[in-house]
């Protein structure tokens, strides 16, 4: 089986997470947690880095350290993971559901305005399967309506919008570290931000608000959350960094061969980096369109009898139980994309004969 998306773990991981169990350091204290933040935030140019539990805990974090509280709205694209809006519900915020981009995959700035109403707080754009969104205009409107923006960059790292890493451009930006993402911790997230003030406060925050006392007990001023990342995690994550380059480098690369090799095959059609962009490709996404030779998910079918796994676009968070009465703008691109979308196998460590494997099996 070509999986959709692996780790490549062959760097230094086995050596500093032994270091860690040597030592004993192995839970949310020890020197790799400060210099997995150091490492990332001086990789991203932020001033602040917060590690996590999970991508969804740095999204919460960022809610709640930016002051979001129930009855405020949080605009937020129908086509992501659902934890991007799982978060929104987690404050009591009101999620409210934009369209997005068939090109990009990612909000349309364009009909964002409409959205806004006096209880609007806070953008979520999403930087869907690696391709930055056009946040210019995003970031025009948060301030003429003075919202917050927070950068899902989740699925986007190594990915650059008109030169500056995605998730440094909003007021927050949050990344995840699960096992299929560009790097791996296992498990884990990242909150970043350019504001030293909201920096502190979102680690105080992350750290049950624990304040030290002159006799050594703890000291708890406010409702916190413990969503502190262990030593041994951190480890693993510096260990990946240290190959960062290398896996943007391959994942480009890949996205390269996958377009050489499907651009003449009619009815598909392929990803895209916009002028002012450069996409990480984190998965290879494209769109199988009516003059193709069958459906998508006859595609998906006769990809997995060739030993080969794919994955459908996400499912809009709109028409799902608990967002249901949730209101919305016009979804037309957002359900076109959830019909069509494909994500193809695009590990960094996939090879360039299982990349043809793929693209014969589509042209066929």
């Amino acid at each position: 089986m070509i999986p959709l998306s692996v780790p490549s773990i062959n760097g230094n991981e086995w050596k500093y997470i032994k270091e860690c169990l040597d030592t004993n350091w192995v839970s949310s204290a020890g020197s790799y947690v400060d210099l997995f933040e150091e490492r990332f935030k001086a990789f991203l140019g932020a001033e602040k880095a917060v590690v996590t539990m999970n991508g969804t805990a740095a999204l919460h974090l960022a809610l709640v350290t930016l002051g979001i509280k129930a009855g405020d709205e949080v605009i937020v694209p129908s086509m992501t993971f659902i934890s991007t809006v799982n978060a929104v519900k987690y404050v009591g915020a009101v999620p409210v559901f934009a369209d997005c981009c068939r090109d990009t995959f990612g909000l349309d700035a364009e009909r964002l305005e409409a959205l806004i109403t006096p209880k609007t707080r806070a953008i979520i754009p999403v930087h869907l399967y690696g391709h930055p969104v056009d946040l210019d205009p995003v970031m025009d409107l948060a301030r003429k309506y003075e919202l917050c923006v927070i950068e899902d960059a989740t699925e986007s790292l190594g990915s650059l919008y008109k030169g500056k890493h995605t998730g440094t451009i909003g007021h927050m930006g949050c990344f995840s570290f699960n096992g299929n993402k560009l790097i791996t911790t296992g498990a884990g997230g990242m909150l970043v931000t350019s504001d030293e003030t909201l920096g502190k406060r979102a680690k105080y925050l992350s750290n049950q608000t624990k304040t030290g006392m002159p006799n050594g007990g703890f000291y708890h001023e406010e409702t916190g959350f413990n969503y502190r990342m262990p030593n041994l995690l951190a480890a693993m994550g510096v260990a990946q960094l240290e190959n960062m380059e290398e896996y943007i480098r391959c994942k480009r690369e890949n996205a390269k061969l996958y377009h050489e090799r499907l651009k003449n095959v009619k009815g598909i059609t392929l990803p895209l980096e916009k002028s002012w962009a450069q996409n990480v490709f984190w998965l290879y996404s494209v769109l199988v369109e009516d003059d193709y030779k069958e459906s998508r998910d006859a595609l998906i079918d006769r990809l997995k009898e060739n030993g080969i796994e794919s994955r459908p676009f996400f499912t809009p968070v709109h028409t799902m139980p608990p967002y249901k009465e949730y209101s919305c703008g016009s979804m037309e691109v957002t359900m076109n994309l959830a019909a069509r979308g494909l994500n193809l196998p695009s590990s960094v460590g996939l090879t360039r004969d299982e990349i043809q494997k793929v693209c014969d099996v589509i042209a066929i």
